[in-house]
């Protein structure tokens, strides 16, 4: 007998979505195209009432569909009407909760706004028939000097430059670096009011603000960094680049996941994937489904993750770096490995993390990059009962925190020193809480004012 195929990652159970989340998610499993699927209803109910374009509102929640088609919507796609009725109620209580704290002229946004933001966004685009543009980008904010005009090719030679800068940079000197260059790109790329954004420059502003986004967030800025993904989709969506919109959003997951909010994040992870994964190269794809198994592990659910982890393994084994954007240029075997034991200690095997976390805390790399490994090594050797080996890692990701002032680093660390407590008599563990307090006043602040990623959980990755 033949052994069953394992899920598909996106179509493993998870968390439950609201309305336009879900109905998507039901009409892609099918194959269905909107249009499709506004032909069923019409063809099931008699009423030639519903278009593409009344899909497409109900799966962006600007409107819920009533009582009458939630029955002909259970029918066409053969769910109980009680699933998308609860779904549409968690639709209309998110709404209600959230209309209240939009942002005002004097009320900054919320992290919760902007992510939801961006998750309407991702929908809108990534699984629409024909996707449109999501609103025009908008510029950088703050002010910054400007030598003179700037074009797109020097842009990009500037963003091929700057994703080396974390080898001598770290932290806010380097969220600061990039802001620059985000203000020079919106300088070269935005056109005058009324003249289209080409192909070309609508990519470069995308991958811009997707390494400003990256460094917004590991400086300690979570609205930021969203802030700067929800820009680098819209014009990631201008460029018509699935590949580079799913990595946005991805990396809009990971963020999501460390702030503890593994639902949305888990639901964004999918939706990038589910979108952008027949355009995706077999690196892409196994990083989106890394993203996926993250997300899954942890939300505590452990088929979910495992079944995206063996995706991710076999994209793995068929990569490529000639078939890789730019954009990728970070994704070698050594991070591969970090990705796989990091949601392998989330799952609760450090023994199988164990080799991963060790061969990828050998590799050579930056302060930031040593940081990370070293700490996620500390936690698996923890949860493995080596406690003394534990400390010997996390002393030298404290170490490489300093140079590189990565505040989401210093959050797993914090969270360590927790775990930490039941060992609190041993020689290495009095000796790590000391060279914590030794550190305290070299290591990095964030630039958001408060804790990177929130006091509900500190089992953030890399980004």
């Amino acid at each position: 007998m033949m052994s069953a195929s394992p899920p598909h990652p996106f179509d493993a159970a998870g968390p439950r979505p609201t309305f336009g989340p879900y109905l998507t998610q039901l009409r892609l499993r099918r194959g269905w195209s909107q249009l499709r699927l506004a032909e069923h209803l019409c063809a099931a109910s008699g009423s030639p009432t519903v278009t593409r374009h009344e899909v497409s509102r109900w799966e962006r929640e600007e409107r819920l569909p009533a009582e009458f088609w939630l029955g002909w919507l259970a029918a066409v796609l053969d769910v109980p009407v009680d699933g998308l009725a609860v779904a549409a109620e968690r639709s209309r209580v998110r709404q209600r909760l959230i209309a209240p704290g939009r942002p005002g002229p004097n009320r900054p946004e919320s992290r919760d706004r902007v992510g939801l933001d961006l998750l309407g966004l991702a929908h809108t685009w990534l699984t629409a028939d024909e996707p449109p543009l999501i609103g025009p980008p908008r510029p950088a904010s703050g002010p910054v000097a400007r030598a003179g005009p700037a074009t797109v090719a020097e842009v990009t030679a500037r963003l091929a430059a700057a994703r080396r800068l974390d080898d001598v940079l770290g932290g806010a000197e380097l969220a600061m670096a990039v802001h620059g260059l985000a203000a020079t790109a919106d300088q070269a790329t935005l056109p005058p009011a009324g003249v289209p954004l080409t192909r070309k420059a609508a990519r470069t502003r995308a991958e811009v603000f997707q390494l400003r986004g990256w460094t917004l967030a590991d400086a300690g800025d979570p609205v930021g960094a969203l802030s700067a993904y929800r820009a680098a989709l819209a014009s990631a969506a201008a460029a018509g680049d699935r590949p580079l919109a799913g990595h946005v959003l991805g990396s809009a997951s990971h963020l999501l996941v460390g702030s503890g909010d593994p639902a949305p994040a888990l639901l964004l992870a999918r939706t990038a994937y589910a979108g952008a994964r027949r355009a995706l190269s077999a690196s892409g794809r196994a990083l989106l489904l890394h993203r996926i198994a993250f997300a899954a592990a942890s939300a505590g659910l452990r088929g979910a993750a495992e079944a995206a982890l063996g995706a991710a393994q076999r994209a793995t084994e068929r990569r490529a770096a000639e078939h890789d954007p730019p954009w990728l240029y970070w994704l070698d075997e050594g991070e591969l490995d970090a990705l796989a034991g990091r949601c392998l200690v989330q799952l609760g095997r450090p023994a199988r993390a164990l080799p991963l976390l060790s061969r990828a805390a050998a590799r050579s790399g930056q302060p930031r990059t040593a940081a990370l490994d070293q700490a996620w090594l500390a936690r698996a050797r923890l949860d493995a009962g080596e406690p003394e080996g534990a400390v010997l890692a996390a002393g030298a990701a404290v170490l490489d925190t300093i140079r590189s002032g990565s505040t989401r680093v210093l959050d797993l660390l914090t969270a360590f020193g927790d775990r930490l407590a039941p060992h609190a008599r041993l020689p290495a563990a009095r000796d790590y809480a000391d060279l914590m307090v030794a550190a305290r006043p070299y290591l990095p602040r964030p630039l958001g004012g408060e804790p990177a990623w929130g006091s509900r959980s500190r089992a953030a990755g890399d980004g």
